[in-house]
Order: C-alpha cells, then sequence, then structure tokens
C-alpha cells in the first residue's frame, strides 16, 4: 500500500487496499437552508466529497482484482449518490459565474486573468472618464470666464442661484438621511 492509499483508508476508516467497507451519504441527510452561502458550502462541501470518492475509485480501479469487485461497485453507487446529491444541492443555489471565466477554465487558464483584466478594463475607463470631466470642467471654467467679460452682471446672478441651488440640495440630501430623532441613517453594507 503507497502513502496516497493509506492516506485515505486511515481517514475514510476503510480496509487494505484504499477500499472502504463501508460509507455513509453525509450530505444526503443536509437540511434544506435558505441562507445563499450555507447553501453554496454544502455544494462545495459535495464537491470535495465528490473528489474524494473519484480518488478513492481511482485507487480501487488501479489495483482491481476480483476480490476488490464488491468495494468497486460501492464506491460507484456511493458516487452516483453524490452527484444526485450535488445536483439537488447545486438547484439551490444562484451563483452566475461569466461565460469568459468558464472558456479561461476549459482553456486551462487561471481564472485569476479574468478577475485582473477586468480590473484593468474598469481602470482604463476610469481615467477615460475623468479626463472627460476634467475636459468639460475646464471648458465650465473657460466659458464663465468668457462670459464674466462680457455679461458680468449675469454671471453674478447665475453664481448666486448656483450656491443657493447648492445649499438647498445639501440640506434636502441630510433633511433625507436624518431620523426623526435626529439620528443619521446608516446604510447596511450587505
Amino acid at each position: 500500500m503507497d502513502s496516497s492509499q493509506s492516506a485515505v483508508t486511515a481517514g475514510t476508516g476503510g480496509g487494505g487496499n484504499g477500499m472502504m467497507i463501508s460509507q455513509t451519504n453525509d450530505t444526503a441527510a443536509t437540511p434544506a437552508v435558505d441562507d445563499p452561502k450555507q447553501s453554496l458550502n454544502h455544494v462545495i462541501n459535495s464537491i470535495q466529497k465528490t473528489l474524494g470518492l473519484l480518488h478513492q475509485l481511482y485507487l480501487t480501479v488501479s489495483s482491481f482484482n476480483a476480490a476488490s469487485q464488491l468495494p468497486l461497485l460501492h464506491r460507484l453507487n456511493s458516487l452516483v449518490m453524490e452527484l444526485d446529491n450535488m445536483v439537488k444541492l447545486a438547484e439551490k443555489c444562484n451563483v452566475q459565474i461569466p461565460m469568459e471565466v468558464l472558456n479561461l477554465i476549459d482553456d486551462g487558464k487561471n481564472p485569476d486573468e479574468f478577475t485582473r483584466d477586468v480590473i484593468n478594463s474598469c481602470i482604463a475607463k476610469n481615467q477615460i472618464t475623468k479626463g472627460k470631466t476634467d475636459a468639460f470642467k475646464g471648458l465650465r471654467k473657460h466659458l464663465l470666464e468668457e462670459l464674466e467679460q462680457t455679461f458680468p452682471d449675469e454671471v453674478e446672478s447665475y453664481r448666486e442661484i448656483r450656491a443657493a441651488s447648492a445649499a438647498e440640495s445639501k440640506r434636502l440630501a441630510q433633511a433625507q438621511s436624518m431620523l426623526p430623532n435626529g439620528d443619521m441613517k446608516v446604510k447596511s453594507e450587505l
């Protein structure tokens, strides 16, 4: 028995050659849950259990002999039951994975590349947008300077109206975030 087989049998309480005498399906008795994180954890546990069963099945098949036929059938049945359980658990999870990530995984690449590319794309778009807003601010400033030279009274009344409007907007924003007892509303983070 090699070290990988002894590790499997030690962890599963099985017999020799990495064979398991009896096995129960722990996740089949998993209660129905409404918490998305808990549902996802159940699916992850089921995936890990399935990977363990596949490894045990590999060990059994690689050292197959006539005496290991019954344990092989038990492991196949356990694998089928766990895959069925995984499908049932997965129905309770609503996880959306972008197709680009799945394509990267299919191509044998690291899915973190997708995250890095998305973040870099967001940074580039943010810089472009910031450049545009800065250009509009510069245009506004230039137009106000030109207008002030040509129409000084109108620009002064415009600035007074803008200041009053900004003060009113600020007052409304503060009033909306205040509770009747004077406390401020705080956004809850999810």
